[in-house]
C-alpha cells in the first residue's frame, strides 16, 4: 500500500446531530457519538485511496477526548492523519476543530484494519 494522505471533512451540526437526538445526553449540542462517526469518516477517507479492490476497513479501537461543546449551526472540521501502519492495521491521529474559531473540539486515535469485504461478511 502506498503512502496515506491526510483527510479533512467539514460538517455542520444539525438538530439530528445533538446529544439530545442521538441519545447521549439531554442538551442540544453536538453529541459524542455523532462526532465519533465524523472522525471515523475522516479515517475512512484517508485509507480509501489505497484499499485493494474488494477490500474495506473496519474500526477496531477508538481513543478520543471530546473537549468542547458545539452548538447547532457550528461548522466542525474533522481530520485524520496516518500515525502508524503495520500490514493491514492502520492507526490514525484524529482531531476536530471549530471551522470558524479553530478551537480544538476533540483529539485522539482511531485504529482500523483492512479486510476483504466479502470474506468479512461471510463470517457473520
Amino acid at each position: 500500500m502506498s503512502q496515506l494522505e491526510p483527510a479533512t471533512l467539514t460538517f455542520t451540526v444539525g438538530d439530528d446531530d445533538t446529544a439530545q437526538a442521538v441519545g447521549s445526553g439531554s442538551l442540544p449540542v453536538l453529541g459524542t457519538p455523532r462526532l465519533l462517526a465524523w472522525l471515523e469518516a475522516a479515517t475512512c477517507a484517508c485509507v480509501a485511496p489505497v484499499l485493494p479492490d474488494g477490500s474495506t476497513s473496519v474500526g477496531t479501537r477508538v481513543q478520543v477526548e471530546h473537549l468542547a461543546a458545539s452548538p447547532v449551526g457550528a461548522e466542525v472540521e474533522v481530520s485524520a492523519s496516518s500515525a502508524y501502519v503495520d500490514g493491514r492495521l492502520h492507526r490514525f491521529t484524529v482531531s476536530a476543530r471549530d471551522a470558524r474559531s479553530g478551537k480544538v473540539l476533540a483529539a485522539g486515535e482511531i485504529t482500523r484494519v483492512v479486510v476483504d469485504a466479502e470474506r468479512f461478511l461471510s463470517r457473520l
